[in-house]
C-alpha cells in the first residue's frame, strides 16, 4: 500500500505529512467503524422507536452542513489543520457525551446528532480542501481507491472486533469499552495533528460566487443535483438497515458480520477499480453501480432474514466502490474546471455538502412523517423502494457533464 502511495500520489506535501494525514485518517475510520455503527442499536435498545433515531440522524444532516459554512470561513483565515483538528476534537466529545449519559444517551438524542455532526462537518471539510489539493485529474480514481480500501479494511475489523466485544461482555460494559476505544483513538489523532505543518489559505470567503456559478455552469449544476440524489438514499439507510439486522437477530455480533462482509467486498472492488478502471468509463460505472444499488433493497423487502440481509451486504459492499470511485472523481474533476477553482476550491466543497445534507434532510424528514401518520401498514419497506432509486438519479445528471468550459478556469 505504502509502495503505491510513494509511487503514484504525487503532492506538494513532504513524506511525512503525507503518511501522518493517512494515519489520522486510518484513526478517524476505526474509531468511527468501531462505535459509530451500534450508537443506533445503542439508542434502539433504550427506546425502540424509529423516531428517536431518525431524530438524531436529523440533528446530524442539519448541524453538518451549517458547520461546513463555518469551518469553510474558518479555512480561508486559519490553518486548516486546525479545522481538522476541531473535527477530531468533537467527534471525541460526542463519545465522551455517550460515557457519561450511558442509559440516558437516547433523551439527549438530537445533543449528541449536533455533537457528530459538527465534529464531521469540521473534519470532512479539511480533509476534502486536502485531497483535491493533493489530487490531480489523473491521479483521483488511484487516490480514492486507495482512501476507499483504507476505509473498507477499518469497516471489516471495526464493528467486528466492536460486535465480538459486546457479545462476550454484559451489554452495556460491552458498548462503554468501544465507546471508551473510539474516544482514545480519536485523541490519538488530535497529538498526531500536532506534528503536521501548518498550512494556511489566503483569500476571501465567497460562497455567493459558487452559488452563482450554478446559473453559468452547466456541469457544476448537473454536479450538485447528483450529490443531493446521493443525499435522499444515504440519509435513511445509513441507520434504518442496522436496525432491522438487530430486530432480526437481536445480536450486535451479526450486525458486525454484516459490516465484515459488506466492507470486505468493497475492498476488493475497490483494489481492482484502482488498478483496471479508466476515467473514459467513469460514467457506465456509475451506471451500473446505480442500479444494482437503487433495486438490490428488493433482496430484503419481500422478506427479512439473516442470510438474505447477508447476501444484500456483498451485493452493496460491491455495488458501492463501483459507483462512488468514478463519481467522487468526477466531481473533483468538476470542481477544478469550475471558475476560479484554485481560489474557490473550499466554497465549492461547502456548497458541494450543503446540497448532499438537504437530500438527507428531505428523506429523513418524509420517513419520520411516514412513521408517524401511516401506522396501519409498515410504511418502512415501501420508503426505502422509493429512497433507493435515488441512486440512479445519478447517473441521469453526469451524463451531460462534459468537463468543457468556454470560459476561463482556474484549474487545480
Amino acid at each position: 500500500m505504502i509502495y503505491f502511495i510513494k509511487k503514484y500520489l504525487k503532492t506538494e506535501y513532504n513524506s511525512r505529512d503525507l503518511y501522518l494525514l493517512l494515519l489520522i485518517g486510518g484513526l478517524y475510520s476505526i474509531g468511527l467503524f468501531l462505535s459509530n455503527t451500534f450508537v443506533n442499536i445503542y439508542l434502539w435498545r433504550q427506546t425502540e422507536d424509529f423516531l428517536i433515531i431518525a431524530t438524531y440522524h436529523l440533528a446530524i444532516s442539519i448541524s453538518k452542513p451549517i458547520t461546513f459554512i463555518i469551518a469553510g470561513k474558518i479555512t480561508k483565515k486559519i490553518d486548516r489543520v486546525i479545522v481538522l483538528r476541531l473535527g477530531v476534537i468533537f467527534l471525541s466529545l460526542f463519545f465522551l457525551t455517550v460515557l457519561i449519559l450511558q442509559e440516558n444517551a437516547a433523551y439527549f438524542n438530537v445533543l449528541l446528532g449536533v455533537l457528530i455532526g459538527i465534529g464531521y462537518g469540521f473534519y470532512w471539510l479539511a480533509f476534502n480542501v486536502l485531497t483535491f489539493e493533493i489530487t490531480e485529474p489523473y491521479n483521483r480514481v488511484f487516490f480514492n481507491g486507495i482512501l476507499g480500501s483504507l476505509q473498507s479494511i477499518s469497516g471489516m475489523i471495526g464493528p467486528l472486533l466492536a460486535g465480538t466485544i459486546i457479545l462476550y461482555l454484559k451489554t452495556n460494559i460491552g458498548y462503554m469499552t468501544i465507546f471508551s476505544l473510539s474516544f482514545i483513538l480519536f485523541i490519538i489523532a488530535v497529538i498526531l495533528s500536532f506534528f503536521i505543518d501548518r498550512r494556511e489559505t489566503d483569500g476571501v470567503y465567497q460562497l455567493h460566487l459558487v452559488i452563482k456559478e450554478i446559473k453559468r455552469n452547466r456541469d457544476w449544476k448537473n454536479m450538485l443535483i447528483a450529490n443531493f440524489f446521493q443525499g435522499i438514499r444515504d440519509g435513511v439507510f445509513v441507520f434504518v438497515i442496522s436496525i432491522w439486522i438487530f430486530l432480526t437477530t437481536r445480536s450486535e455480533f451479526s450486525l458486525g458480520v454484516f459490516n465484515l462482509l459488506l466492507n470486505g467486498s468493497s475492498l476488493i472492488i475497490f483494489l481492482f477499480l484502482t488498478i483496471f478502471m479508466k476515467d473514459k468509463h467513469r460514467k457506465r460505472f456509475i451506471l451500473f453501480g446505480a442500479l444494482i444499488i437503487s433495486f438490490a433493497i428488493w433482496i430484503v423487502i419481500v422478506d427479512i432474514n439473516i442470510v438474505r440481509l447477508m447476501i444484500y451486504a456483498v451485493v452493496i459492499g460491491i455495488s458501492f466502490p463501483i459507483i462512488i470511485v468514478p463519481f467522487q472523481s468526477l466531481t473533483y474533476d468538476v470542481i477544478g474546471k469550475g471558475f476560479k477553482a484554485k481560489d474557490l476550491r473550499i466554497e465549492y466543497i461547502v456548497l458541494l455538502e450543503i446540497v448532499s445534507n438537504i437530500g438527507s434532510i428531505l428523506s429523513i424528514t418524509l420517513f419520520i412523517i411516514g412513521i408517524t401518520f401511516y401506522t396501519v401498514i409498515d410504511p418502512i419497506p415501501l420508503m426505502l423502494a422509493i429512497f433507493s432509486l435515488s441512486y440512479l438519479m445519478i447517473y441521469f445528471f453526469i451524463i451531460p457533464i462534459t468537463l468543457l468550459s468556454d470560459r476561463s478556469s482556474d484549474t487545480i
